[in-house]
């Protein structure tokens, strides 16, 4: 069977720093085909109370997914003659370094690209499945014992096949699979394996598929194909030849697919090892898309808002230094394998898109899958394993949609408002350091709601400067008088967040410890894996670290308990960093396969922090309990799918501090909207940025300009929260001097002048779905412009408009008024309103006036107006 490497990359000193882009197999096409003795050649079959599924023969054959309420519009289809179905067997190497993957196809054994129906079977009531044990879907075993299934089902078998001739050897050459991938054919003519898709109504508006691949058999069944074809009769020829030569090696063990052989000749060889496969590890399904049809969602990206013409891995990991801005992806990589990411590397990926043409589709489950939207007339999903679910939405509106999809993976419970209503303020340096601050921002007069405290633990100094320890307690001798601090801010409505993720690392050598983290964890055996059983320490930038073990029962239990303590101090807040660097060799307590576990780690995190806040929000009492004052939160990074469901508030990782469009202001704005889309409604980004480097050639600082800008952009987003950087010395920060101060208090003041506005969209999130920070298309689908923007404007609800200044230097903007709601847009810095529609003007935007607009004589518009006036910022 086809194996499974993991190649380490994690001690490299110097790396190649142009590394090419993860080997894939190419774009799979096939022919399709099916029996009209036992397929009608134009039927519609009915799925459950509200989907139709319309089969037809014309120009070869395909399938359509419509709703009832709308039975002309196509919300899926195949493409006519050509193969939706397909499977491969390839070996699976991976190369691994600090949380950054790259997933290759080495050598492709065998690929099944052509397709025969054999049959559309209709389920229409439970005593339809009896009988019928060939059919490998869970959901029909399930819905045998409930009667809330939404018969009926639909059914289609047949087989996928791989016939190939030498004219196909030849296009199969040229298109490099045999030379890149190694694809190695074996000298086999024909083989073929039986395959299921079910299609079943899962609500008035989702559709769910499955597609089930049998075991490899190279016995084809040529009554799949036409009888009167001319490849019916070559393939039968073949198959007769294929059998007569097996049936003289010796006599041929279909079961167990092994030969008892005598002598064979070195092709034989190749054909006996082909027949030793025992099951395939990819599934292909292809089906059509319009050529002006554009694709958004795909979780938290970065680079691209749309992506037709491209293809979007799903996998958890490190977004990457640079992600393509040079030089800084230059030099992250040559100094760490891959470190610098590319345009796909993401911390929160979801296998989820809506498009232009309000189609809609995600995968459930957690395999690795790849969107390959390369083709203009198609669309390619490739996933790991022998099956593939998903479903397919029912909508006329991408907030409809997103309505649609968050009502399945969860939608995010409120926030308590004291998160939102002031600046978080992000700092380090002890005691001391906070007191000092915070008297300069009383002075300042700053809306403050929190100070995030993420060296709460103690630092320590690394061959790459200062680092936290990792054992999540406080540093009692960095932070003295720990708990009269916390008293003191708390008394003037002031919160305090800490840091904590789900790895522990040695504390050899650190002073005033209480309690040894990393040693009870090893203790209790909750720490990830080798093989062999011993504690898999995972590399992570200067140090080694064990990684919580998510899957085993006693983890959570253990790790809520270090939370409570942490609580009990009166924190009400902490970062719950990582969650993306789960090594795929461990040894899992379940005994999941690391791949699928990998990506459903970020899940499982997140869930175990929601938890412990839902646990301790039961145990409050009488007031103390109605009273969200004093509620938990928590934010996180890393995320997939249904992890907007559990987390409660997000932000967008390590942006560079730089004005680059990869990893820099604009890459901020990018994620917000993309995760927006994707389910990920309340989001946020560092001000600032994150990662500044200080190398001798070239050199990354956060300038005061960038910062400022910053402030501007943050100001409307979720969360108002400061951070200080990877070195703070390096960086401008809000308290350098009067002008950041200055700024930064301007700013908190107009974030919480749109408070009320925030409450009222968090409160709208919760019901359905839609983020606070809007893509123009969410509201303006129709507008062909609008779909030209990534980084240039937003919407915060409905009522506000921002055109943020993301590039150095710049003091005018333009702005774009779309298409679509006849409203006018008023000026909040001038007061002039913009009436035409489809029309992009260029506006003066000096420091501390950016281009922000309000639906001009809407209720919120003007009581935004007003706050900023109490506030004196108008």
């Amino acid at each position: 069977m086809p194996g499974f490497k993991v190649t380490k990359k994690h001690h490299k000193h110097l790396n190649y720093p142009f590394p090419s882009s993860p080997e894939s197999i190419p774009f799979v096409q096939g022919n399709l085909f099916f029996n009209p003795q036992s397929v009608p050649q134009q039927h519609v079959f009915h799925v459950g109370n509200d989907f139709l599924l319309n089969w037809s023969s014309i120009n070869g054959g395909y399938l359509s997914v419509s709703h009832r309420s709308q039975p002309n519009r196509t919300i899926w289809s195949t493409i006519p003659g050509q193969a939706f179905v397909s499977a491969a067997v390839a070996e699976t190497e991976v190369e691994e370094s600090r949380g950054s993957f790259a997933i290759n196809d080495r050598e492709v054994h065998l690929i099944c690209n052509h397709q025969s129906i054999e049959d559309i079977r209709v389920i229409n009531h439970q005593s339809d499945i009896i009988g019928y044990h060939d059919y490998p879907f869970e959901s029909l075993k399930l819905n045998q014992d409930t009667n809330n299934a939404h018969f009926p089902f639909v059914i289609i078998t047949g087989c996928v096949l791989f016939e190939r001739n030498d004219k196909e050897k030849m296009q199969l050459d040229k298109s490099n699979i045999h030379g890149k991938l190694g694809f190695k054919s074996k000298g086999l003519s024909v083989s073929t394996a039986r395959y299921w898709v079910l299609f079943d109504q899962k609500n008035q508006n989702q559709i769910a598929f499955q597609v089930k691949l049998g075991k490899p058999n190279f016995e084809v069944h040529p009554r799949a194909l036409p009888r009167t074809s001319k490849r019916f009769r070559a393939l039968r020829q073949r198959l007769q030849r294929l059998r007569r030569r097996r049936l003289g090696w010796s006599y041929f063990i279909s079961r167990s697919r092994t030969f008892n052989s005598l002598s064979y000749s070195e092709d034989e060889k190749e054909e006996m090892e082909v027949a030793e496969i025992t099951e395939f590890n990819r599934v292909f399904i292809t089906y059509s898309s319009e050529r002006d049809e554009r694709f958004y969602g795909f979780g938290e990206q970065f680079s691209h808002m749309e992506f037709k013409g491209k293809r979007v891995p799903i996998f958890v990991q490190e977004q990457g230094i640079g992600r393509g801005d040079q030089p800084i992806t230059f030099a992250a990589n040559l100094l760490s394998f891959r470190a610098g990411g590319d345009s796909s590397t993401t911390y929160a990926p979801s296998p989820f898109y809506m498009t232009s043409k309000m189609r809609s589709l995600y995968l459930e489950g957690y395999s690795y899958s790849v969107f390959d939207l390369t083709k203009p007339d198609r669309v390619q999903i490739m996933t790991h394993g022998d099956s593939m679910q998903g479903r397919i939405l029912h909508g006329s509106s991408p907030c409809e949609l997103i309505g649609r999809f968050t009502e399945t993976i969860g939608r995010p419970s409120e926030i308590p408002h004291w998160i939102i209503s002031g600046a978080i303020v992000g700092m380090q340096g002890g005691t001391d350091a906070v007191r000092d601050v915070w008297q300069l921002l009383q002075d300042y007069d700053v809306p403050i709601s929190a100070f995030w405290l993420q060296d709460w633990v103690g630092q320590r100094e690394t061959i790459i400067g200062s680092q936290l320890w990792w054992n999540w307690e406080v540093d009692s001798e960095h932070y003295k008088g720990w708990k009269r601090l916390v008293k003191d801010l708390g008394a003037q409505d002031i919160k305090v967040m800490t840091y904590c993720n789900p790895c522990l690392a040695l504390v050899d050598g650190k002073p005033n410890i209480r309690r040894n983290h990393f040693e009870e964890a090893k203790k209790l055996d909750i720490l990830v894996k080798h093989n062999n059983g011993e504690t898999y320490m995972v590399p992570n930038t200067a140090f080694e670290v064990g990684m919580l073990d998510l899957t085993h029962p006693d983890t959570a239990p253990w790790f809520k308990k270090i939370l409570q303590e942490m609580v009990d101090d009166g924190v009400r807040g902490w970062m719950a960093d990582f969650g993306e660097g789960l090594p795929l060799d461990v040894s899992l307590y379940s005994g999941e396969d690391p791949i699928s576990a990998h990506n459903r780690y970020t899940e499982l995190w997140a869930r175990l922090n929601r938890e412990f806040v839902e646990e301790w929000k039961s145990t409050r009492v009488g007031k103390e309990r109605e009273d969200p004052k004093d509620s938990l939160v928590f934010f996180m990074r890393a995320g997939f799918r249904e992890s907007p469901k559990w987390g409660m508030l997000f932000w967008e990782g390590d942006q560079m501090v730089s004005w680059q469009a990869n990893d820099g202001i604009k890459s901020a704005v990018v994620g917000l909207l993309s995760s927006g889309i994707s389910g990920y409604a309340f989001n946020h980004s560092d001000i600032g940025g994150y990662c500044a480097v200080n190398f001798p050639i070239f050199n990354y600082r956060r300038s005061e300009e960038l910062l400022l800008r910053w402030m501007e952009l943050n100001a409307f987003s979720m969360v108002f929260r400061t951070h200080e950087g990877n070195n703070p010395s390096m960086n401008s920060q809000f308290y350098s001097n009067d002008r950041t101060l200055s700024h930064f208090a301007r700013f908190a003041k107009v974030f919480k002048a749109w408070e009320f506005y925030r409450i009222q969209l968090m409160k709208e999130a919760a019901q359905n779905g839609l983020p606070i920070c809007r893509h123009l298309f969410l509201h303006f689908p129709k507008d062909d412009y609008v779909h030209n923007l990534t980084y240039q404007q937003f919407l915060v609800g409905t009522e506000i408009l921002v055109a943020p200044v993301l590039d150095k230097g710049e003091k005018e903007v333009k702005v774009y008024f779309p298409v679509g709601e006849g409203c006018s847009w008023q000026h909040i810095w001038t007061g002039k309103v913009f009436t035409k529609e489809g029309v992009e003007v260029r506006l003066e935007a000096q420091i501390g006036y950016p281009a922000i607009f309000v639906k001009f004589g809407s209720q919120i518009g003007e009581t935004f107006l007003k706050n900023l006036r109490y506030f004196g910022i108008l």
